[in-house]
């Protein structure tokens, strides 16, 4: 059998041997020390572990030592504190009846028997076994298990105990991932909060900080959203300009607000106007150089109209009088080419034919479709038509009706007139409108009456708070559809 020694805990390593004929041996760094003779084979082993603890206390730190005897081989460490441990042990096969056994001894359990601390004076000393010591090592832990007898079959061999696994560096981290939940802002959370008091904000400022998570979201590559309802006074018009300033405070992205009426469209009436004149057609003219690769992105500003206060651009609809030019379903294509390679957002207007070329090509480059409709009949009714008629298409245009977003205003011109009973009815008319969609569309949302909607230029901070809510849902239902 190899006898080959291995060094463990930084120490020479040890070999205990327990031959048949009776004699044994402890190796340590290659000086052999004879053990004393014992009456059987486990005394002879006590007797090897008696050294082999002198020589842990003498070093006052754990050893590891291979033990080998006529009945199989292993590892122990052996701890300063009398403290021994099984690594691991191979019982040999069973020998045969004309070899002359030793006698079995019997073991008990592997339990440890503490003895006191070797004297200071000692701790240096040479490790030579006394009486004493052989006695306190009686603790059988060699072998491990009880050894076959020669009438019994042979043991299976005993695998050896896998070393404890560590885990991987990859598997854990020290950053915290969980979302941080800030204190409350509004209401009279809020106020305590900034009292002093610590507040969990509300259920609405919870709902109301996911809707600004979801609309602030980067998606890989360009979006693009279509407002469309084939009947004019729909809020078509409102609707492409909080869409595109909400999405543009919020998240950041190049927004434009595109005006692609097939006639002389109104998006250009309820925005900012720029320092030019200059239109959707003059983009088209320009479309080689926009898309040229030596043109840099500050160049767009010669053709949208930038809106100071909400942050996106405007592409105005061709505002000729002689209204000479409609625009085609290629030259749709290529002002979307420029438009996408400068903005992250694109959100289109659109006019009231649902026929014309430059309206289904729209629908072609379209990710999102948003239907806005008011709290009158003849709008919902537009509003539905135009679904199925997307719907019956197929393919494309149906999934953008099937997943489309319904927005509900009740921002009306009639509605400024209306007082006490009137106002109530335009409410529920509003929610019957609303109902009656949302078995078929995605989401529908609903936006109150406000007077900032109704006239002039459109802008987010003229809202009352409850529409800046509302309109801020809409904008969330909205990206969800990216």
């Amino acid at each position: 059998m190899s006898t080959t020694s291995t060094e463990v805990l930084a120490f020479p390593s040890i070999r205990a041997i327990v031959r048949d004929n009776g004699t044994a041996e402890v190796v340590v760094a290659g000086n052999s020390r004879i053990v004393p003779a014992g009456e059987s084979l486990q005394d002879l082993r006590n007797n090897a572990l008696a050294l082999v603890v002198g020589e842990a206390q003498t070093l006052n730190r754990p050893v590891r030592v291979q033990i080998e005897d006529p009945e199989g081989h292993g590892e122990l460490i052996v701890h300063p504190d009398n403290t021994i441990e099984s690594v691991s042990y191979e019982a040999r096969p069973a020998r045969r009846r004309a070899e002359a056994p030793e006698p079995v001894p019997e073991v008990s359990a592997p339990t440890v028997v503490e003895t006191p601390a070797p004297a200071p004076e000692a701790v240096n000393a040479p490790a030579e076994p006394t009486a004493a010591t052989v006695a306190t090592v009686d603790r059988q832990p060699w072998p491990p298990n009880p050894v076959a007898s020669e009438t019994t079959p042979a043991p299976a061999v005993v695998t050896e105990e896998a070393a404890p696994t560590r885990r991987s560096l990859k598997e854990t981290s020290f950053l915290v991932s969980a979302p941080v939940l800030e204190p409350a802002t509004q209401g009279w959370r809020g106020a305590l909060t900034r009292l002093g008091f610590r507040m969990d904000p509300s259920d609405e400022e919870l709902s109301e900080r996911e809707d600004i998570r979801t609309v602030s979201q980067h998606w890989p590559g360009p979006r693009t959203i279509a407002v469309v309802n084939r009947k004019g006074g729909a809020n078509k018009t409102p609707t492409v300009v909080m869409l595109s300033a909400i999405l543009a405070r919020y998240s950041g992205a190049a927004t434009v607000a595109w005006d692609n009426n097939e006639s002389q469209g109104t998006l250009g009436w309820r925005t900012e106007k720029g320092a030019h004149d200059r239109s959707v057609l003059d983009l088209i003219d320009s479309s080689t150089e926009l898309l040229s690769p030596s043109t840099n992105a500050a160049e767009i500003a010669k053709f949208v109209h930038h809106q100071t206060a909400d942050k996106f651009d405007v592409l105005r609809s061709d505002e000729n009088e002689e209204g000479d030019h409609e625009v085609t379903a290629e030259e749709v294509d290529i002002a979307h080419q420029v438009l996408t390679r400068y903005y992250r957002l694109v959100v289109m207007d659109s006019g009231n034919t649902a026929r014309a070329a430059n309206w289904r090509r729209m629908i072609h480059h379209t990710n999102q479709l948003v239907v806005p409709v008011t709290a009158i009949e003849d709008r919902a009714e537009a509003a539905r038509l135009t679904l199925q008629t997307l719907e019956s298409r197929g393919g494309h245009d149906a999934e953008l009706a099937r997943n489309a977003v319904v927005i509900v205003s009740e921002s009306t011109d009639a509605k400024r007139t209306m007082t006490g009973e009137a106002l109530k009815r335009a409410k529920d008319e509003a929610q019957r409108i609303a109902d009656g969609f949302e078995p078929f569309v995605r989401a529908v949302v609903r936006i109150p009456y406000d007077p900032a909607l109704v006239n002039g230029p459109i802008r987010y901070e003229a809202l009352q708070p409850a529409t800046q809510r509302a309109w801020l849902a809409a904008a969330a239902a909205v990206a969800k559809g990216f």
